[in-house]
C-alpha cells in the first residue's frame, strides 16, 4: 500500500483494559487477507494495555506481526483519559482512510474472518452499511438469556422508531462506506454509539444489509463490560436520536 493510495479497509479497534486479549485480536485481524489499515485507539487503559501498545508501536511502526504485515499498517492512538467506546470510535473514524470502515472490539468475541461477508454487499454495490447479526444463524457461545432478551427489546424499539427490520442493533460488527461515516455527526461517548449510529444511518436512508456472523461471548469474569445501565442509556438514545438525529 503506497502512501498515495488508500487501503480497501480500515479496521477501527477501541481498546479499554484488554491487556489479555489485544495482541491476539491484532494477530487475528492482521491474518485476514484483505488490504487494510488497523487503527487502534486506547481509551485510557490502566491495566497495562497502554504500555503494551506503546511497545508494539515502537517495535512495528510500519505494520504488525512477525513478517511486518506486508502492506498492512498498524496505527495506534492514545486517549488521555477514559471517555468510552463511542469517543474512541470517533477518534478512529477521523483517522480512517479506507474505502470501507469496520468496527472491531478488542476482546475475542468476534471473528475477523467474518470481514469477507461483512464487506461483500458494499463491494457489490448494493449496500452502504452492513450489520453483522449474532441472531441470523451463525455459531455462537450460549450465554446470558436476559442479555438476549434486553437486546431484542432494544432492537424492536429501535426498529419501531427507525422503520428498519434489523435483528441485532447492538452488534459490534458494523461496516460502513467511509463517505457515509463522514456525513454523520456522532455524539455518544459510550455504548450509546450503537443506537445513535443506527438512527442516523436510517435518517440518511442508507442501504442497510445484515449478514450472519459467529459470536463467542464472554462472561463478566472474563472481562465483559456492558451492563444494565448501558441498556437504560441505550433506550434513551433510541428515543433521543429519533426525535433529534
Amino acid at each position: 500500500m503506497s502512501a498515495e493510495r488508500a487501503p480497501k479497509l480500515s479496521v477501527v479497534i477501541p481498546v479499554y483494559n484488554e491487556r489479555q486479549t489485544i495482541e491476539e485480536v491484532l494477530r487475528r485481524v492482521d491474518a485476514v487477507g484483505i488490504e487494510k489499515e488497523i487503527i487502534v485507539v486506547d481509551d485510557g487503559s490502566t491495566d497495562g494495555t497502554r504500555e503494551l501498545l506503546e511497545h508494539l508501536a515502537e517495535d512495528s511502526p510500519h505494520g504488525f506481526g512477525p513478517a511486518g504485515a506486508g502492506h498492512d499498517h498498524l496505527k495506534i492512538h492514545f486517549q488521555p483519559t477514559n471517555r468510552g467506546k463511542g469517543a474512541a470510535l470517533r477518534r478512529g473514524f477521523q483517522e480512517a482512510r479506507g474505502d470501507i470502515v469496520i468496527v472491531q472490539d478488542a476482546d475475542l468475541e468476534y471473528d475477523p474472518q467474518d470481514y469477507f461477508q461483512l464487506i461483500a454487499p458494499i463491494e457489490s454495490g448494493i449496500a452502504d452499511v452492513v450489520y453483522g447479526s449474532r441472531f441470523l444463524g451463525g455459531p455462537h457461545r450460549v450465554l446470558f438469556y436476559w442479555h438476549s432478551v434486553a437486546n431484542k427489546v432494544l432492537t424492536i424499539v429501535s426498529n419501531m422508531l427507525t422503520n428498519l427490520n434489523l435483528t441485532d442493533v447492538w452488534t459490534c460488527y458494523k461496516a460502513f462506506r467511509r463517505p457515509i461515516l463522514q456525513q454523520l455527526v456522532l455524539k455518544e461517548d459510550r455504548f450509546g454509539f450503537e443506537p445513535e449510529v443506527t438512527a442516523k444511518v436510517a435518517a440518511l436512508q442508507c442501504r442497510i444489509f445484515e449478514v450472519p456472523i459467529s459470536y463467542s461471548g464472554r462472561t463478566y469474569a472474563e472481562g465483559k463490560k456492558i451492563g444494565w445501565k448501558d441498556a437504560v442509556r441505550g433506550l434513551w438514545c433510541v428515543l433521543r436520536y429519533k426525535l433529534a438525529p
